[in-house]
């Protein structure tokens, strides 16, 4: 596409817009895609108001800023008829643009398709990745963040959070969209491959509520299906997400960046946190402002790693991490699947080793602030 695109640009610069307009709608219609998104993405790709009339007489409108406008159309330069009842238009001051008309009628096409409700959330889809390069960008001006937010078909008017997904063999973007194509997650969700990691941005119009619970979900086998075989766990293996504060669309860069600090909290292949939400780190999150190298000469990381070297020590780790994190050695062990005895023992080594008394609540502080010290010097 890239290389048609600058072919024709020398040749033809109408031509070029026309298979970006083409380009556009054809994601569009690759994807699960309500009303609100399809007419504040038209608004933004043709630069002017656009418009959406349903069969049962409801409309809305959005300027090429992403805002909704209230009221009736203003002068309409071009419309395209919906069946059996409905249209849709774009109000351009002066007359119609050159490409206006092949705007109207792809747009036509996607409202026309039965997945284009008006109160349906988009379901998650690939989107374009320079596009989520830079909404996530700090670097680049606001009003192309803005332009990028509105070709997304996300609100700048509403909240969003970052999700970075790391792990697995696969393309990042693809792993992502196999991860959380089966989750539950509510609201607007646009994915794609930035580097080595995928992203998602989320957006929902209910409020700035984490996702982590329902990407927990989907790591754990409890909101998709059987955790075996072809299970959402056995599609999730390998795979370890971070989840960003909730940000205002054109500050998403904070978000982002909140998002990969907690990706260094995760621990792929461990269902209870595989997902870490950066706003549940609280104070925690600050050690990921430390130099890894810090971290590995620390006097208790180091210690931690002296256990893991041992005969069983990631075993004994492991308990000791569901033992810091429940405070409860039957919770630890049913979370281990474990008898509570065998987990006992397990934590006795570890006693044994370091000198902790993990029923004392300094202690076991001091043991889960050196997991995660362990933790992140690993991540790097």
């Amino acid at each position: 596409m890239k290389g048609l695109l600058l072919r024709l640009s020398a040749l033809d610069p109408d031509a070029a817009t026309a298979v970006r307009v083409i380009a556009h709608f054809e994601a569009l219609l690759g994807t699960t895609v309500d009303a609100t998104a399809l007419v504040r993405s038209t608004a933004g790709l043709a630069e002017c108001p656009a418009g959406l009339e349903l069969a049962d007489g409801r409309t809305m409108r959005f300027g090429p800023d992403g805002v909704a406008l209230p009221g009736e159309p203003g002068e309409v330069s071009g419309a395209a008829a919906l069946a059996p009842a409905g249209r849709v238009w774009l109000e351009r001051p002066g007359g119609p643009g050159p490409l206006d008309e092949l705007v109207l009628e792809w747009m036509a096409v996607a409202a026309r398709m039965p997945n284009s409700g008006p109160a349906r959330s988009a379901a998650p889809h690939v989107a374009d990745p320079a596009l989520v390069e830079l909404v996530l960008s700090e670097r680049e001006a606001v009003q192309d963040r803005a332009r990028a937010l509105r070709l997304l078909g996300l609100a700048p008017e509403v909240p969003l959070r970052v999700v970075a997904v790391a792990g697995g063999d696969a393309d990042p973007g693809v792993r992502a969209v196999a991860v959380l194509g089966r989750s539950a997650l509510r609201g607007t969700v646009r994915m794609a491959g930035v580097g080595p990691l995928g992203v998602a941005l989320i957006q929902r119009r209910d409020g700035a509520a984490s996702p982590a619970a329902e990407l927990l979900e989907v790591v754990r086998g409890d909101g998709g299906g059987p955790s075996g075989p072809g299970g959402p766990w056995a599609t999730a293996r390998g795979v370890r997400m971070g989840v960003g504060g909730a940000a205002a669309p054109l500050e998403a860069g904070i978000s982002w960046a909140q998002a990969r600090a907690a990706l260094r909290f995760a621990v792929a292949d461990d269902p209870m946190e595989a997902v870490t939400d950066h706003d549940a780190l609280g104070a925690v999150a600050l050690l990921a402002d430390i130099p890894p190298e810090r971290l590995r000469a620390q006097p208790d990381v180091r210690t931690l790693e002296q256990v893991a070297g041992r005969e069983g020590g990631e075993l004994n780790l492991a308990a000791l991490a569901a033992f810091c994190r429940t405070g409860s050695l039957r919770q630890a062990a049913a979370a281990l699947h474990l008898h509570h005895s065998s987990v006992a023992a397990r934590l006795a080594h570890v006693e044994d080793a370091t000198g902790w008394r993990l029923r004392d609540p300094q202690d076991r502080f001091r043991a889960q602030l050196a997991l995660y010290a362990r933790r992140l010097a690993a991540a790097g």
